[in-house]
């Protein structure tokens, strides 16, 4: 008997790890479990993300397949490809860049645009319209090779500040055939938020954002301030005038007084227009409301002083109900002499915020040296 319940005492503490033991391990088989699941999210929603940076081999396969496309021969397919690697992986070069670069030999029309685009930007970009030669020669390129060439000059322009001329050149391009995808997103999300088209860029830059990992530092914090900035802008509102107005001062200081850059200067005049008549339109507001209330608080009516108009009450004028329509004279506004337009901008800006206000004077005083 005492055997036996010592046996049983020697057994207890044995018996009682078993379930430590147990517990413990289910723990780490948890916690392995939890970490292998995040791992795998972490890893799902990168998969989820609609392109991928190419690396060096991918690179060169893209020019590979395009050059076959082409009908190269395999000694010149070699050649070119082994140039592209030692440049980008010895020399650093720029992908985009040692991409048109090496093909241009074999391409004629790459060759012909390269030129174009070194002497002048704006013609290169006038050749890609579908009106010109070099369009269709362009358009009957390899589609990766055409995307990645439509990549390299939208880049180009958009970093020159040609944002109407880049954007034709860019808008079509399909991110994931080109050799840059991200370059691709980015420089046209930029052109689309310089030219404030605020939907465009939002899906553009977002589509960048969805791979940080593959895209370049100074891309994904550029494209999230670019989002930031961009996300609230509203029409018609102080914010939107004042970038239409830094915008026609860019196209200005380029050279530009074409047709459209009258529509853009006639654009800013409506929209001051409607925000000013608003902002009187508030101001006679508050001040009948303060009338009003000074009337309620005196209670008795004055001698002498007019009765309100009745109910149903037809009331009656002398004028004939024409208003004229005021029409901003631009060359009206260059010859105003120094003292009336300073006064002119006083009353368009006075209830308008310091940093507005600067910016609306600063763009009629450039309007009028211009003209």
């Amino acid at each position: 008997m005492a055997n036996r319940l010592t046996a049983r005492v020697t057994r207890l503490p044995a018996l009682s790890i078993w379930p430590l033991i147990l517990i413990t391990s289910i723990g780490v088989m948890t916690l392995s479990l939890q970490v292998a699941s995040a791992t795998a999210d972490d890893e799902s929603l990168e998969n989820q993300a609609s392109w991928h940076a190419r690396d060096a081999e991918s690179m060169s396969g893209l020019l590979r397949q395009s050059l076959d496309q082409l009908g190269a021969a395999p000694v010149a397919m070699d050649e070119t490809s082994q140039r592209f690697l030692s440049a980008i992986e010895q020399q650093d070069a720029d992908p985009l860049d040692a991409f048109v670069s090496v093909i241009q030999p074999l391409v004629p029309s790459v060759r012909d645009l390269i030129q174009s685009a070194t002497d002048d930007p704006i013609a290169a970009a006038k050749s890609m319209d579908p009106s010109q030669s070099v369009y269709a020669e362009i358009e009957s390129l390899p589609k990766q090779m055409r995307m990645s060439v439509r990549t390299w000059l939208g880049r180009l322009l958009v970093r020159q500040r040609l944002f109407d001329e880049a954007l034709p050149v860019i808008a079509e391009v399909d991110v994931v055939e080109s050799l840059d995808p991200a370059s691709a997103l980015f420089y046209r999300g930029a052109c689309y938020h310089a030219l404030l088209m605020k939907k465009d860029a939002l899906t553009d830059l977002r589509r960048l954002l969805e791979n940080e990992a593959d895209s370049p530092v100074r891309f994904t914090r550029t494209a999230k301030l670019m989002i930031a900035d961009i996300k609230p802008l509203k029409e018609d509102s102080l914010d939107e005038i004042s970038r239409l107005m830094s915008d026609v001062t860019r196209r200005l200081d380029l050279g530009r007084s074409n047709e459209q850059v009258e529509d853009q200067e006639q654009k800013i005049i409506d929209k001051l227009t409607k925000l000013i008549e608003k902002l009187e339109e508030q101001q006679q507001q508050q001040q009948q409301q303060q009338q009003s209330q000074s009337g309620q608080g005196s209670g008795k009516q004055e001698p002498g002083q007019a009765q309100p108009m009745q109910d149903s009450q037809i009331a009656g004028g002398s004028g004939n109900g024409n208003v004229d329509k005021k029409k901003f004279d631009e060359e009206a506004w260059g010859n105003l002499p120094p003292a009336e337009r300073k006064e002119a901008l006083q009353q368009i800006s006075r209830d308008l915020p310091t940093h507005y206000r600067d910016a609306i004077e600063a763009y009629f005083r450039k309007l009028a040296t211009d003209k």
